[in-house]
């Protein structure tokens, strides 16, 4: 019998899938995987002796801006210039020096601009500027009715499977007519829901009388933006859940009390989702008592000791389906701007490339986390969460042959100034993690090599969604 010959061969790794774990080779043809286990040869060989070999991160939860973009974000949300610094093609280079081979981008009408219209503009900047592999979360935005409701329903036939709600936004506050609809048009339509989960009407309130009382500051900024706003909006994703039948996907959840009821209603079958992000794991709001505290702002805020604690017991235990980034970097100069306040303070920091690093470190190297967990976390919960399963997420025969070849033992010390994010700085400068890749494929290429990205812009393809139905339940625990 002839033995089998592959564009790739990736050699002697260790390969890890949920519930599954061998050394063993690996075949690629055609930028998919052909082979795992047993003979076979390649034109070009890989050697992954000593090395984890793991899904591609899938990273759901990002915000790039291309173009004319900038203007139109600085208007949307009252900011003035500067605004998010990294493009498809540095936010690209950034995911893949970090293991990400597949990103999640929040699309933003302009005003007046329709979502559709939205999308086609940033499926032209992504298809022109990402080497990284690419799908498109629409955000809703302008009146509801049944011209929304069509909109949301044909963007979900088109492959753009999923709404993002911001309740945070007066506009979209709950019991608002048209909210639950358009909720449940997506729902029918195979589309997940994101939702942001801090109620407009306690932030509104917040700000104003720190503001009022003196306490305007940005080291006051976790006051403006309470545990309790975040608790109502998450009562309030969950009704919505509940009376549409819809998933809804609470994103960046950061306290144990909204943990504590998203689990209530996992536990009563409703189907909603949870996702973390970094910031919530590493650091908490006592970052804000230092002179440059502006820098750690994202919303919601740094939380509690004891909060970090119940995040990190959820992603154990599989309360907690995801870690995405919220990557939305800014300069540094830009974020310690001396004018703005607890209300203006610019939101977001540079994570994509540090996210797989520092959970592999602070979960998987201290035994927080198992390493069935960390690809769970990265990887496979998005992929099957947001219709890309088992094309992404998944070492298997015809899946994509998106992986990180992962050195577990590689230590490097976080100096944002060098990396990928043109934010040139990082929250976590100076840390030392243990954890990197080594390789990194996305399609079967090679496209990092000894941390060195090895693309060009344009090379990374957008991963259509089809409608799917209902995803699978919540885990009552790890895999």
């Amino acid at each position: 019998m002839a033995v089998p010959q592959h564009d790739l061969v990736v050699r002697s790794g260790t390969i890890v899938s949920p519930g599954h774990r061998e050394i063993a080779d690996l075949g690629v043809r055609d930028g998919r995987i052909a082979q795992l286990g047993g003979a076979m040869t390649g034109q070009e060989e890989l050697d992954a002796s000593g090395l984890l070999v793991i899904p591609g991160g899938i990273d759901a939860h990002v915000h790039l801006v291309c173009g004319a973009l900038s203007d139109a974000m600085a208007a949307e949300f009252g900011q003035q210039e500067p605004t998010w610094v990294d493009d498809f093609w540095t936010g690209s280079l950034a995911a893949i020096a970090g293991g990400i081979t597949t990103i999640g981008n929040m699309t933003f009408p302009m005003p007046g601009e329709s979502m559709s219209a939205a999308i086609g503009r940033d499926m032209a900047g992504a298809s022109a500027e990402a080497a990284a592999d690419w799908f498109l979360h629409p955000v809703l935005t302008g009146d509801l009715g049944d011209a929304r409701a069509a909109e949301i329903a044909g963007l979900a036939a088109d492959g753009h499977a999923s709404l993002k709600v911001f309740l945070t936004d007066p506009r979209y506050v709950a019991g608002t007519p048209g909210l639950a609809d358009a909720i449940a048009v997506a729902g029918r339509a195979g589309a997940m829901t994101l939702v942001h989960c801090e109620d407009a009407e306690i932030l509104g309130r917040t700000g104003r009388e720190l503001i009022a009382s003196g306490r305007g500051a940005v080291r006051y900024f976790p006051d403006a933006r309470p545990v309790s706003a975040e608790v109502e909006a998450v009562d309030q994703a969950i009704e919505l859940a509940a009376a549409t039948g819809a998933p809804v996907y609470v994103v960046h959840l950061s306290s144990a009390a909204a943990l504590d009821r998203c689990r209530r209603a996992r536990a009563q079958g409703l189907p909603v989702y949870v996702e973390t992000r970094p910031l919530y794991l590493h650091l908490t709001k006592d970052r804000f008592s230092e002179p440059d505290a502006a820098k750690y702002v994202g919303a919601p805020p740094l939380r509690d000791q004891s909060d970090r604690d119940a995040l990190w017991r959820g992603l154990a235990t599989g309360e907690i389906d995801t870690v995405c980034s919220d990557h939305a970097p800014w300069t540094l100069s830009a974020k310690l701007d001396p004018a703005l306040d607890v209300v203006t303070a610019r939101q977001g920091v540079a994570d994509l490339e540090t996210l797989m690093p520092m959970l592999f470190s602070e979960g998987v190297a201290t035994g927080r986390i198992s390493l069935d967990r960390f690809v769970e976390l990265t990887s496979a919960n998005a992929a099957r969460l947001f219709g890309l399963y088992p094309r992404k997420g998944a070492i298997a025969d015809g899946s994509d042959a998106d992986l990180a070849l992962w050195d577990p033992q590689r230590h490097a010390t976080i100096d944002g100034a060098s990396m990928h994010s043109r934010a040139g700085y990082s929250v976590y400068d100076g840390w030392d993690v243990q954890g990197w890749p080594q390789f990194v494929l996305r399609r079967g290429q090679v496209v990092l090599t000894d941390g060195r990205p090895t693309v060009q812009p344009g090379q990374g393809r957008w991963v259509r969604r089809d409608p799917v139905g209902r995803p699978a339940p919540p885990a009552d625990g790890p895999s």
